[in-house]
C-alpha cells in the first residue's frame, strides 16, 4: 500500500512540475523533477529494465502525439526548448511520468483495456483543460473540438501504454 500511496503522490508532483514549471516559464524544472523521480522509480520497482523502457516508450509516443496534435493545432503549449511543431521538453517528461504509474498504480488495468480506454478519454482532456487553466499551454477554440481530438489520442494511448508495460514487466520479470 505505502508503494502505491509514493507513486501516486510521485505522479502529482511531476506534473504539477512540469504544468507549473512551464506555465511559469521554467521548463527544466518539470524535466528535473521527472528525472529524479525516474531515478527513485527505478531504484524501488523491480525489473528495472522494464521500468525504464516503458519510460523511454512513453516518452517516444509523448513526443510523436503531441507533435501531431499541436501541428494539427489542436492546442499551443508554452515552448521553450524544442521549435515548433515539436512537443518541448516539459511535454516530453508529463509522458514518462504518467510511465511511473503503469505497473503500480495502474497495473490492474492491464486486463481491462477498455475500461484503461474509457479512463484515458476521461483524464487526458481534464489534463489538458487543467493545464490550460494553470497557464501551460491554450487550447485552440472550439474548446469541444480540441478536447475531443485529445479524448480519441488518449482512448488509445493509455491502453496502448498500459499493454507494453505489462509486456515489458513480463519479459524482463526473473525466471525462476
Amino acid at each position: 500500500m505505502a508503494r502505491l500511496i509514493v507513486n501516486v503522490v510521485g505522479f502529482y508532483v511531476g506534473w504539477f512540475a512540469c504544468v507549473l514549471g512551464a506555465a511559469h516559464g521554467q521548463a527544466w524544472v518539470g524535466a528535473a523533477v521527472f528525472a529524479a523521480l525516474l531515478t527513485f522509480h527505478l531504484v524501488l520497482q523491480r525489473p528495472w529494465r522494464a521500468e525504464l523502457l516503458v519510460a523511454a516508450a512513453a516518452c517516444a509516443l509523448g513526443l510523436a502525439l503531441e507533435s501531431a496534435l499541436i501541428a494539427l493545432g489542436v492546442y499551443a503549449p508554452k515552448r521553450f526548448v524544442l521549435p515548433t511543431p515539436l512537443a518541448d521538453v516539459w511535454l516530453i517528461a508529463l509522458w514518462g511520468n504518467f510511465a511511473l504509474l503503469l505497473n503500480v498504480a495502474l497495473r490492474g488495468l492491464q486486463a481491462r483495456l477498455a475500461l484503461a480506454g474509457l479512463l484515458g478519454a476521461v483524464g487526458g482532456p481534464a489534463a489538458f483543460y487543467s493545464g490550460e487553466r494553470l497557464g501551460a499551454l491554450t487550447l485552440t477554440r472550439p474548446l469541444m473540438g480540441s478536447l475531443l481530438m485529445l479524448t480519441v489520442a488518449w482512448a488509445l494511448a493509455t491502453p496502448a501504454l498500459l499493454r507494453l508495460a505489462g509486456a515489458l514487466r513480463s519479459r524482463f520479470a526473473p525466471r525462476s
